[in-house]
């Protein structure tokens, strides 16, 4: 199985939520993006291309490779004309050189075959001195606890078969900073982070989330069937809470164009 990104089905699957203010205040930390240019490479539904721009960016430029992907940003993203989408894979924009301040990826390497060639285009895209952000989880990550507000914990928890799936897509914190550093980097450095992902008011309404798989990858390895066990199985931890937080640990990558 796996998710299909081109699918028509699928094309919500990655808008309905606001980036939570952890995320922002891990990036105020990281950088000051007021007035800078902001290439948001693999941007899903245009989540974080809104984020950079409440951030105070001049101009966000989200690229991604699904059409059907792009067509959910440009709905979730409409009226603002400092964001701006292109359909472009991550190791080939096509963009002027140079012509970002940051470049952000959330959520990318993990479904790239190769990391060099999107490295290189990052530092292609950077102006001396840019930034590159990438966000992603490492096995390490994967692998916390399943808690009332960490939910992938009770997927692997449930079935323990998805571990082998993600062993193989998860990239290694020092395989990651190598390869930045193999393609120019400087100042190479590592964060962690606990990003809320959505609070839910109710049960209900955390329930139709995992349903429908949204901005969950992992879950599309499932069947049907499958997937009702484990919403069940979460539900009998967490169905009698109110305002639901959603956490999930990630690690951050940050690097100089120097």
């Amino acid at each position: 199985m796996g998710i299909d990104f081109h699918a028509e089905e699928n094309q919500g699957a990655y808008i309905g939520r606001a980036a939570d203010e952890t995320w922002l205040q891990a990036m105020r930390s990281l950088v000051n993006p007021k007035g800078k240019k902001v290439m948001d490479i693999g941007c899903g539904g245009g989540i974080y291309c809104k984020a950079w721009v409440e951030l105070g960016a001049e101009s966000v430029i989200g690229a991604d490779f699904s059409e059907v992907m792009l067509k959910a940003a440009w709905e979730n993203c409409r009226g603002d004309e400092r964001i701006k989408f292109i359909r472009r894979a991550a190791h080939a924009t096509g963009l002027p050189a140079g012509s970002a301040d940051i470049v952000f990826a959330r959520a990318l390497i993990h479904h790239l075959p190769e990391l060099d060639p999107f490295f290189e285009e990052a530092f292609r895209l950077l102006s001396p001195g840019g930034i590159l952000i990438v966000q992603d989880r490492t096995m390490k990550d994967v692998l916390m606890p399943a808690s009332p507000s960490h939910f992938r914990g009770y997927f692997l928890e449930k079935f323990p078969q998805l571990l082998a799936k993600e062993s193989r897509r998860r990239p290694e914190d020092e395989s990651v900073r190598e390869t930045m550093r193999k393609n120019g980097f400087v100042q190479v450095d590592t964060r962690a982070l606990w990003e809320v992902r959505r609070t839910y008011e109710a049960w209900s309404e955390l329930e139709t989330d995992l349903l429908a798989r949204t901005g969950r990858s992992i879950l599309h390895e499932l069947s049907d069937e499958e997937l009702q066990q484990l919403v069940e199985h979460i539900g009998e931890k967490v169905s009698h809470q109110q305002n639901i937080e959603e956490q999930d640990h990630w690690t951050i990558w940050i690097g100089v164009k120097g």
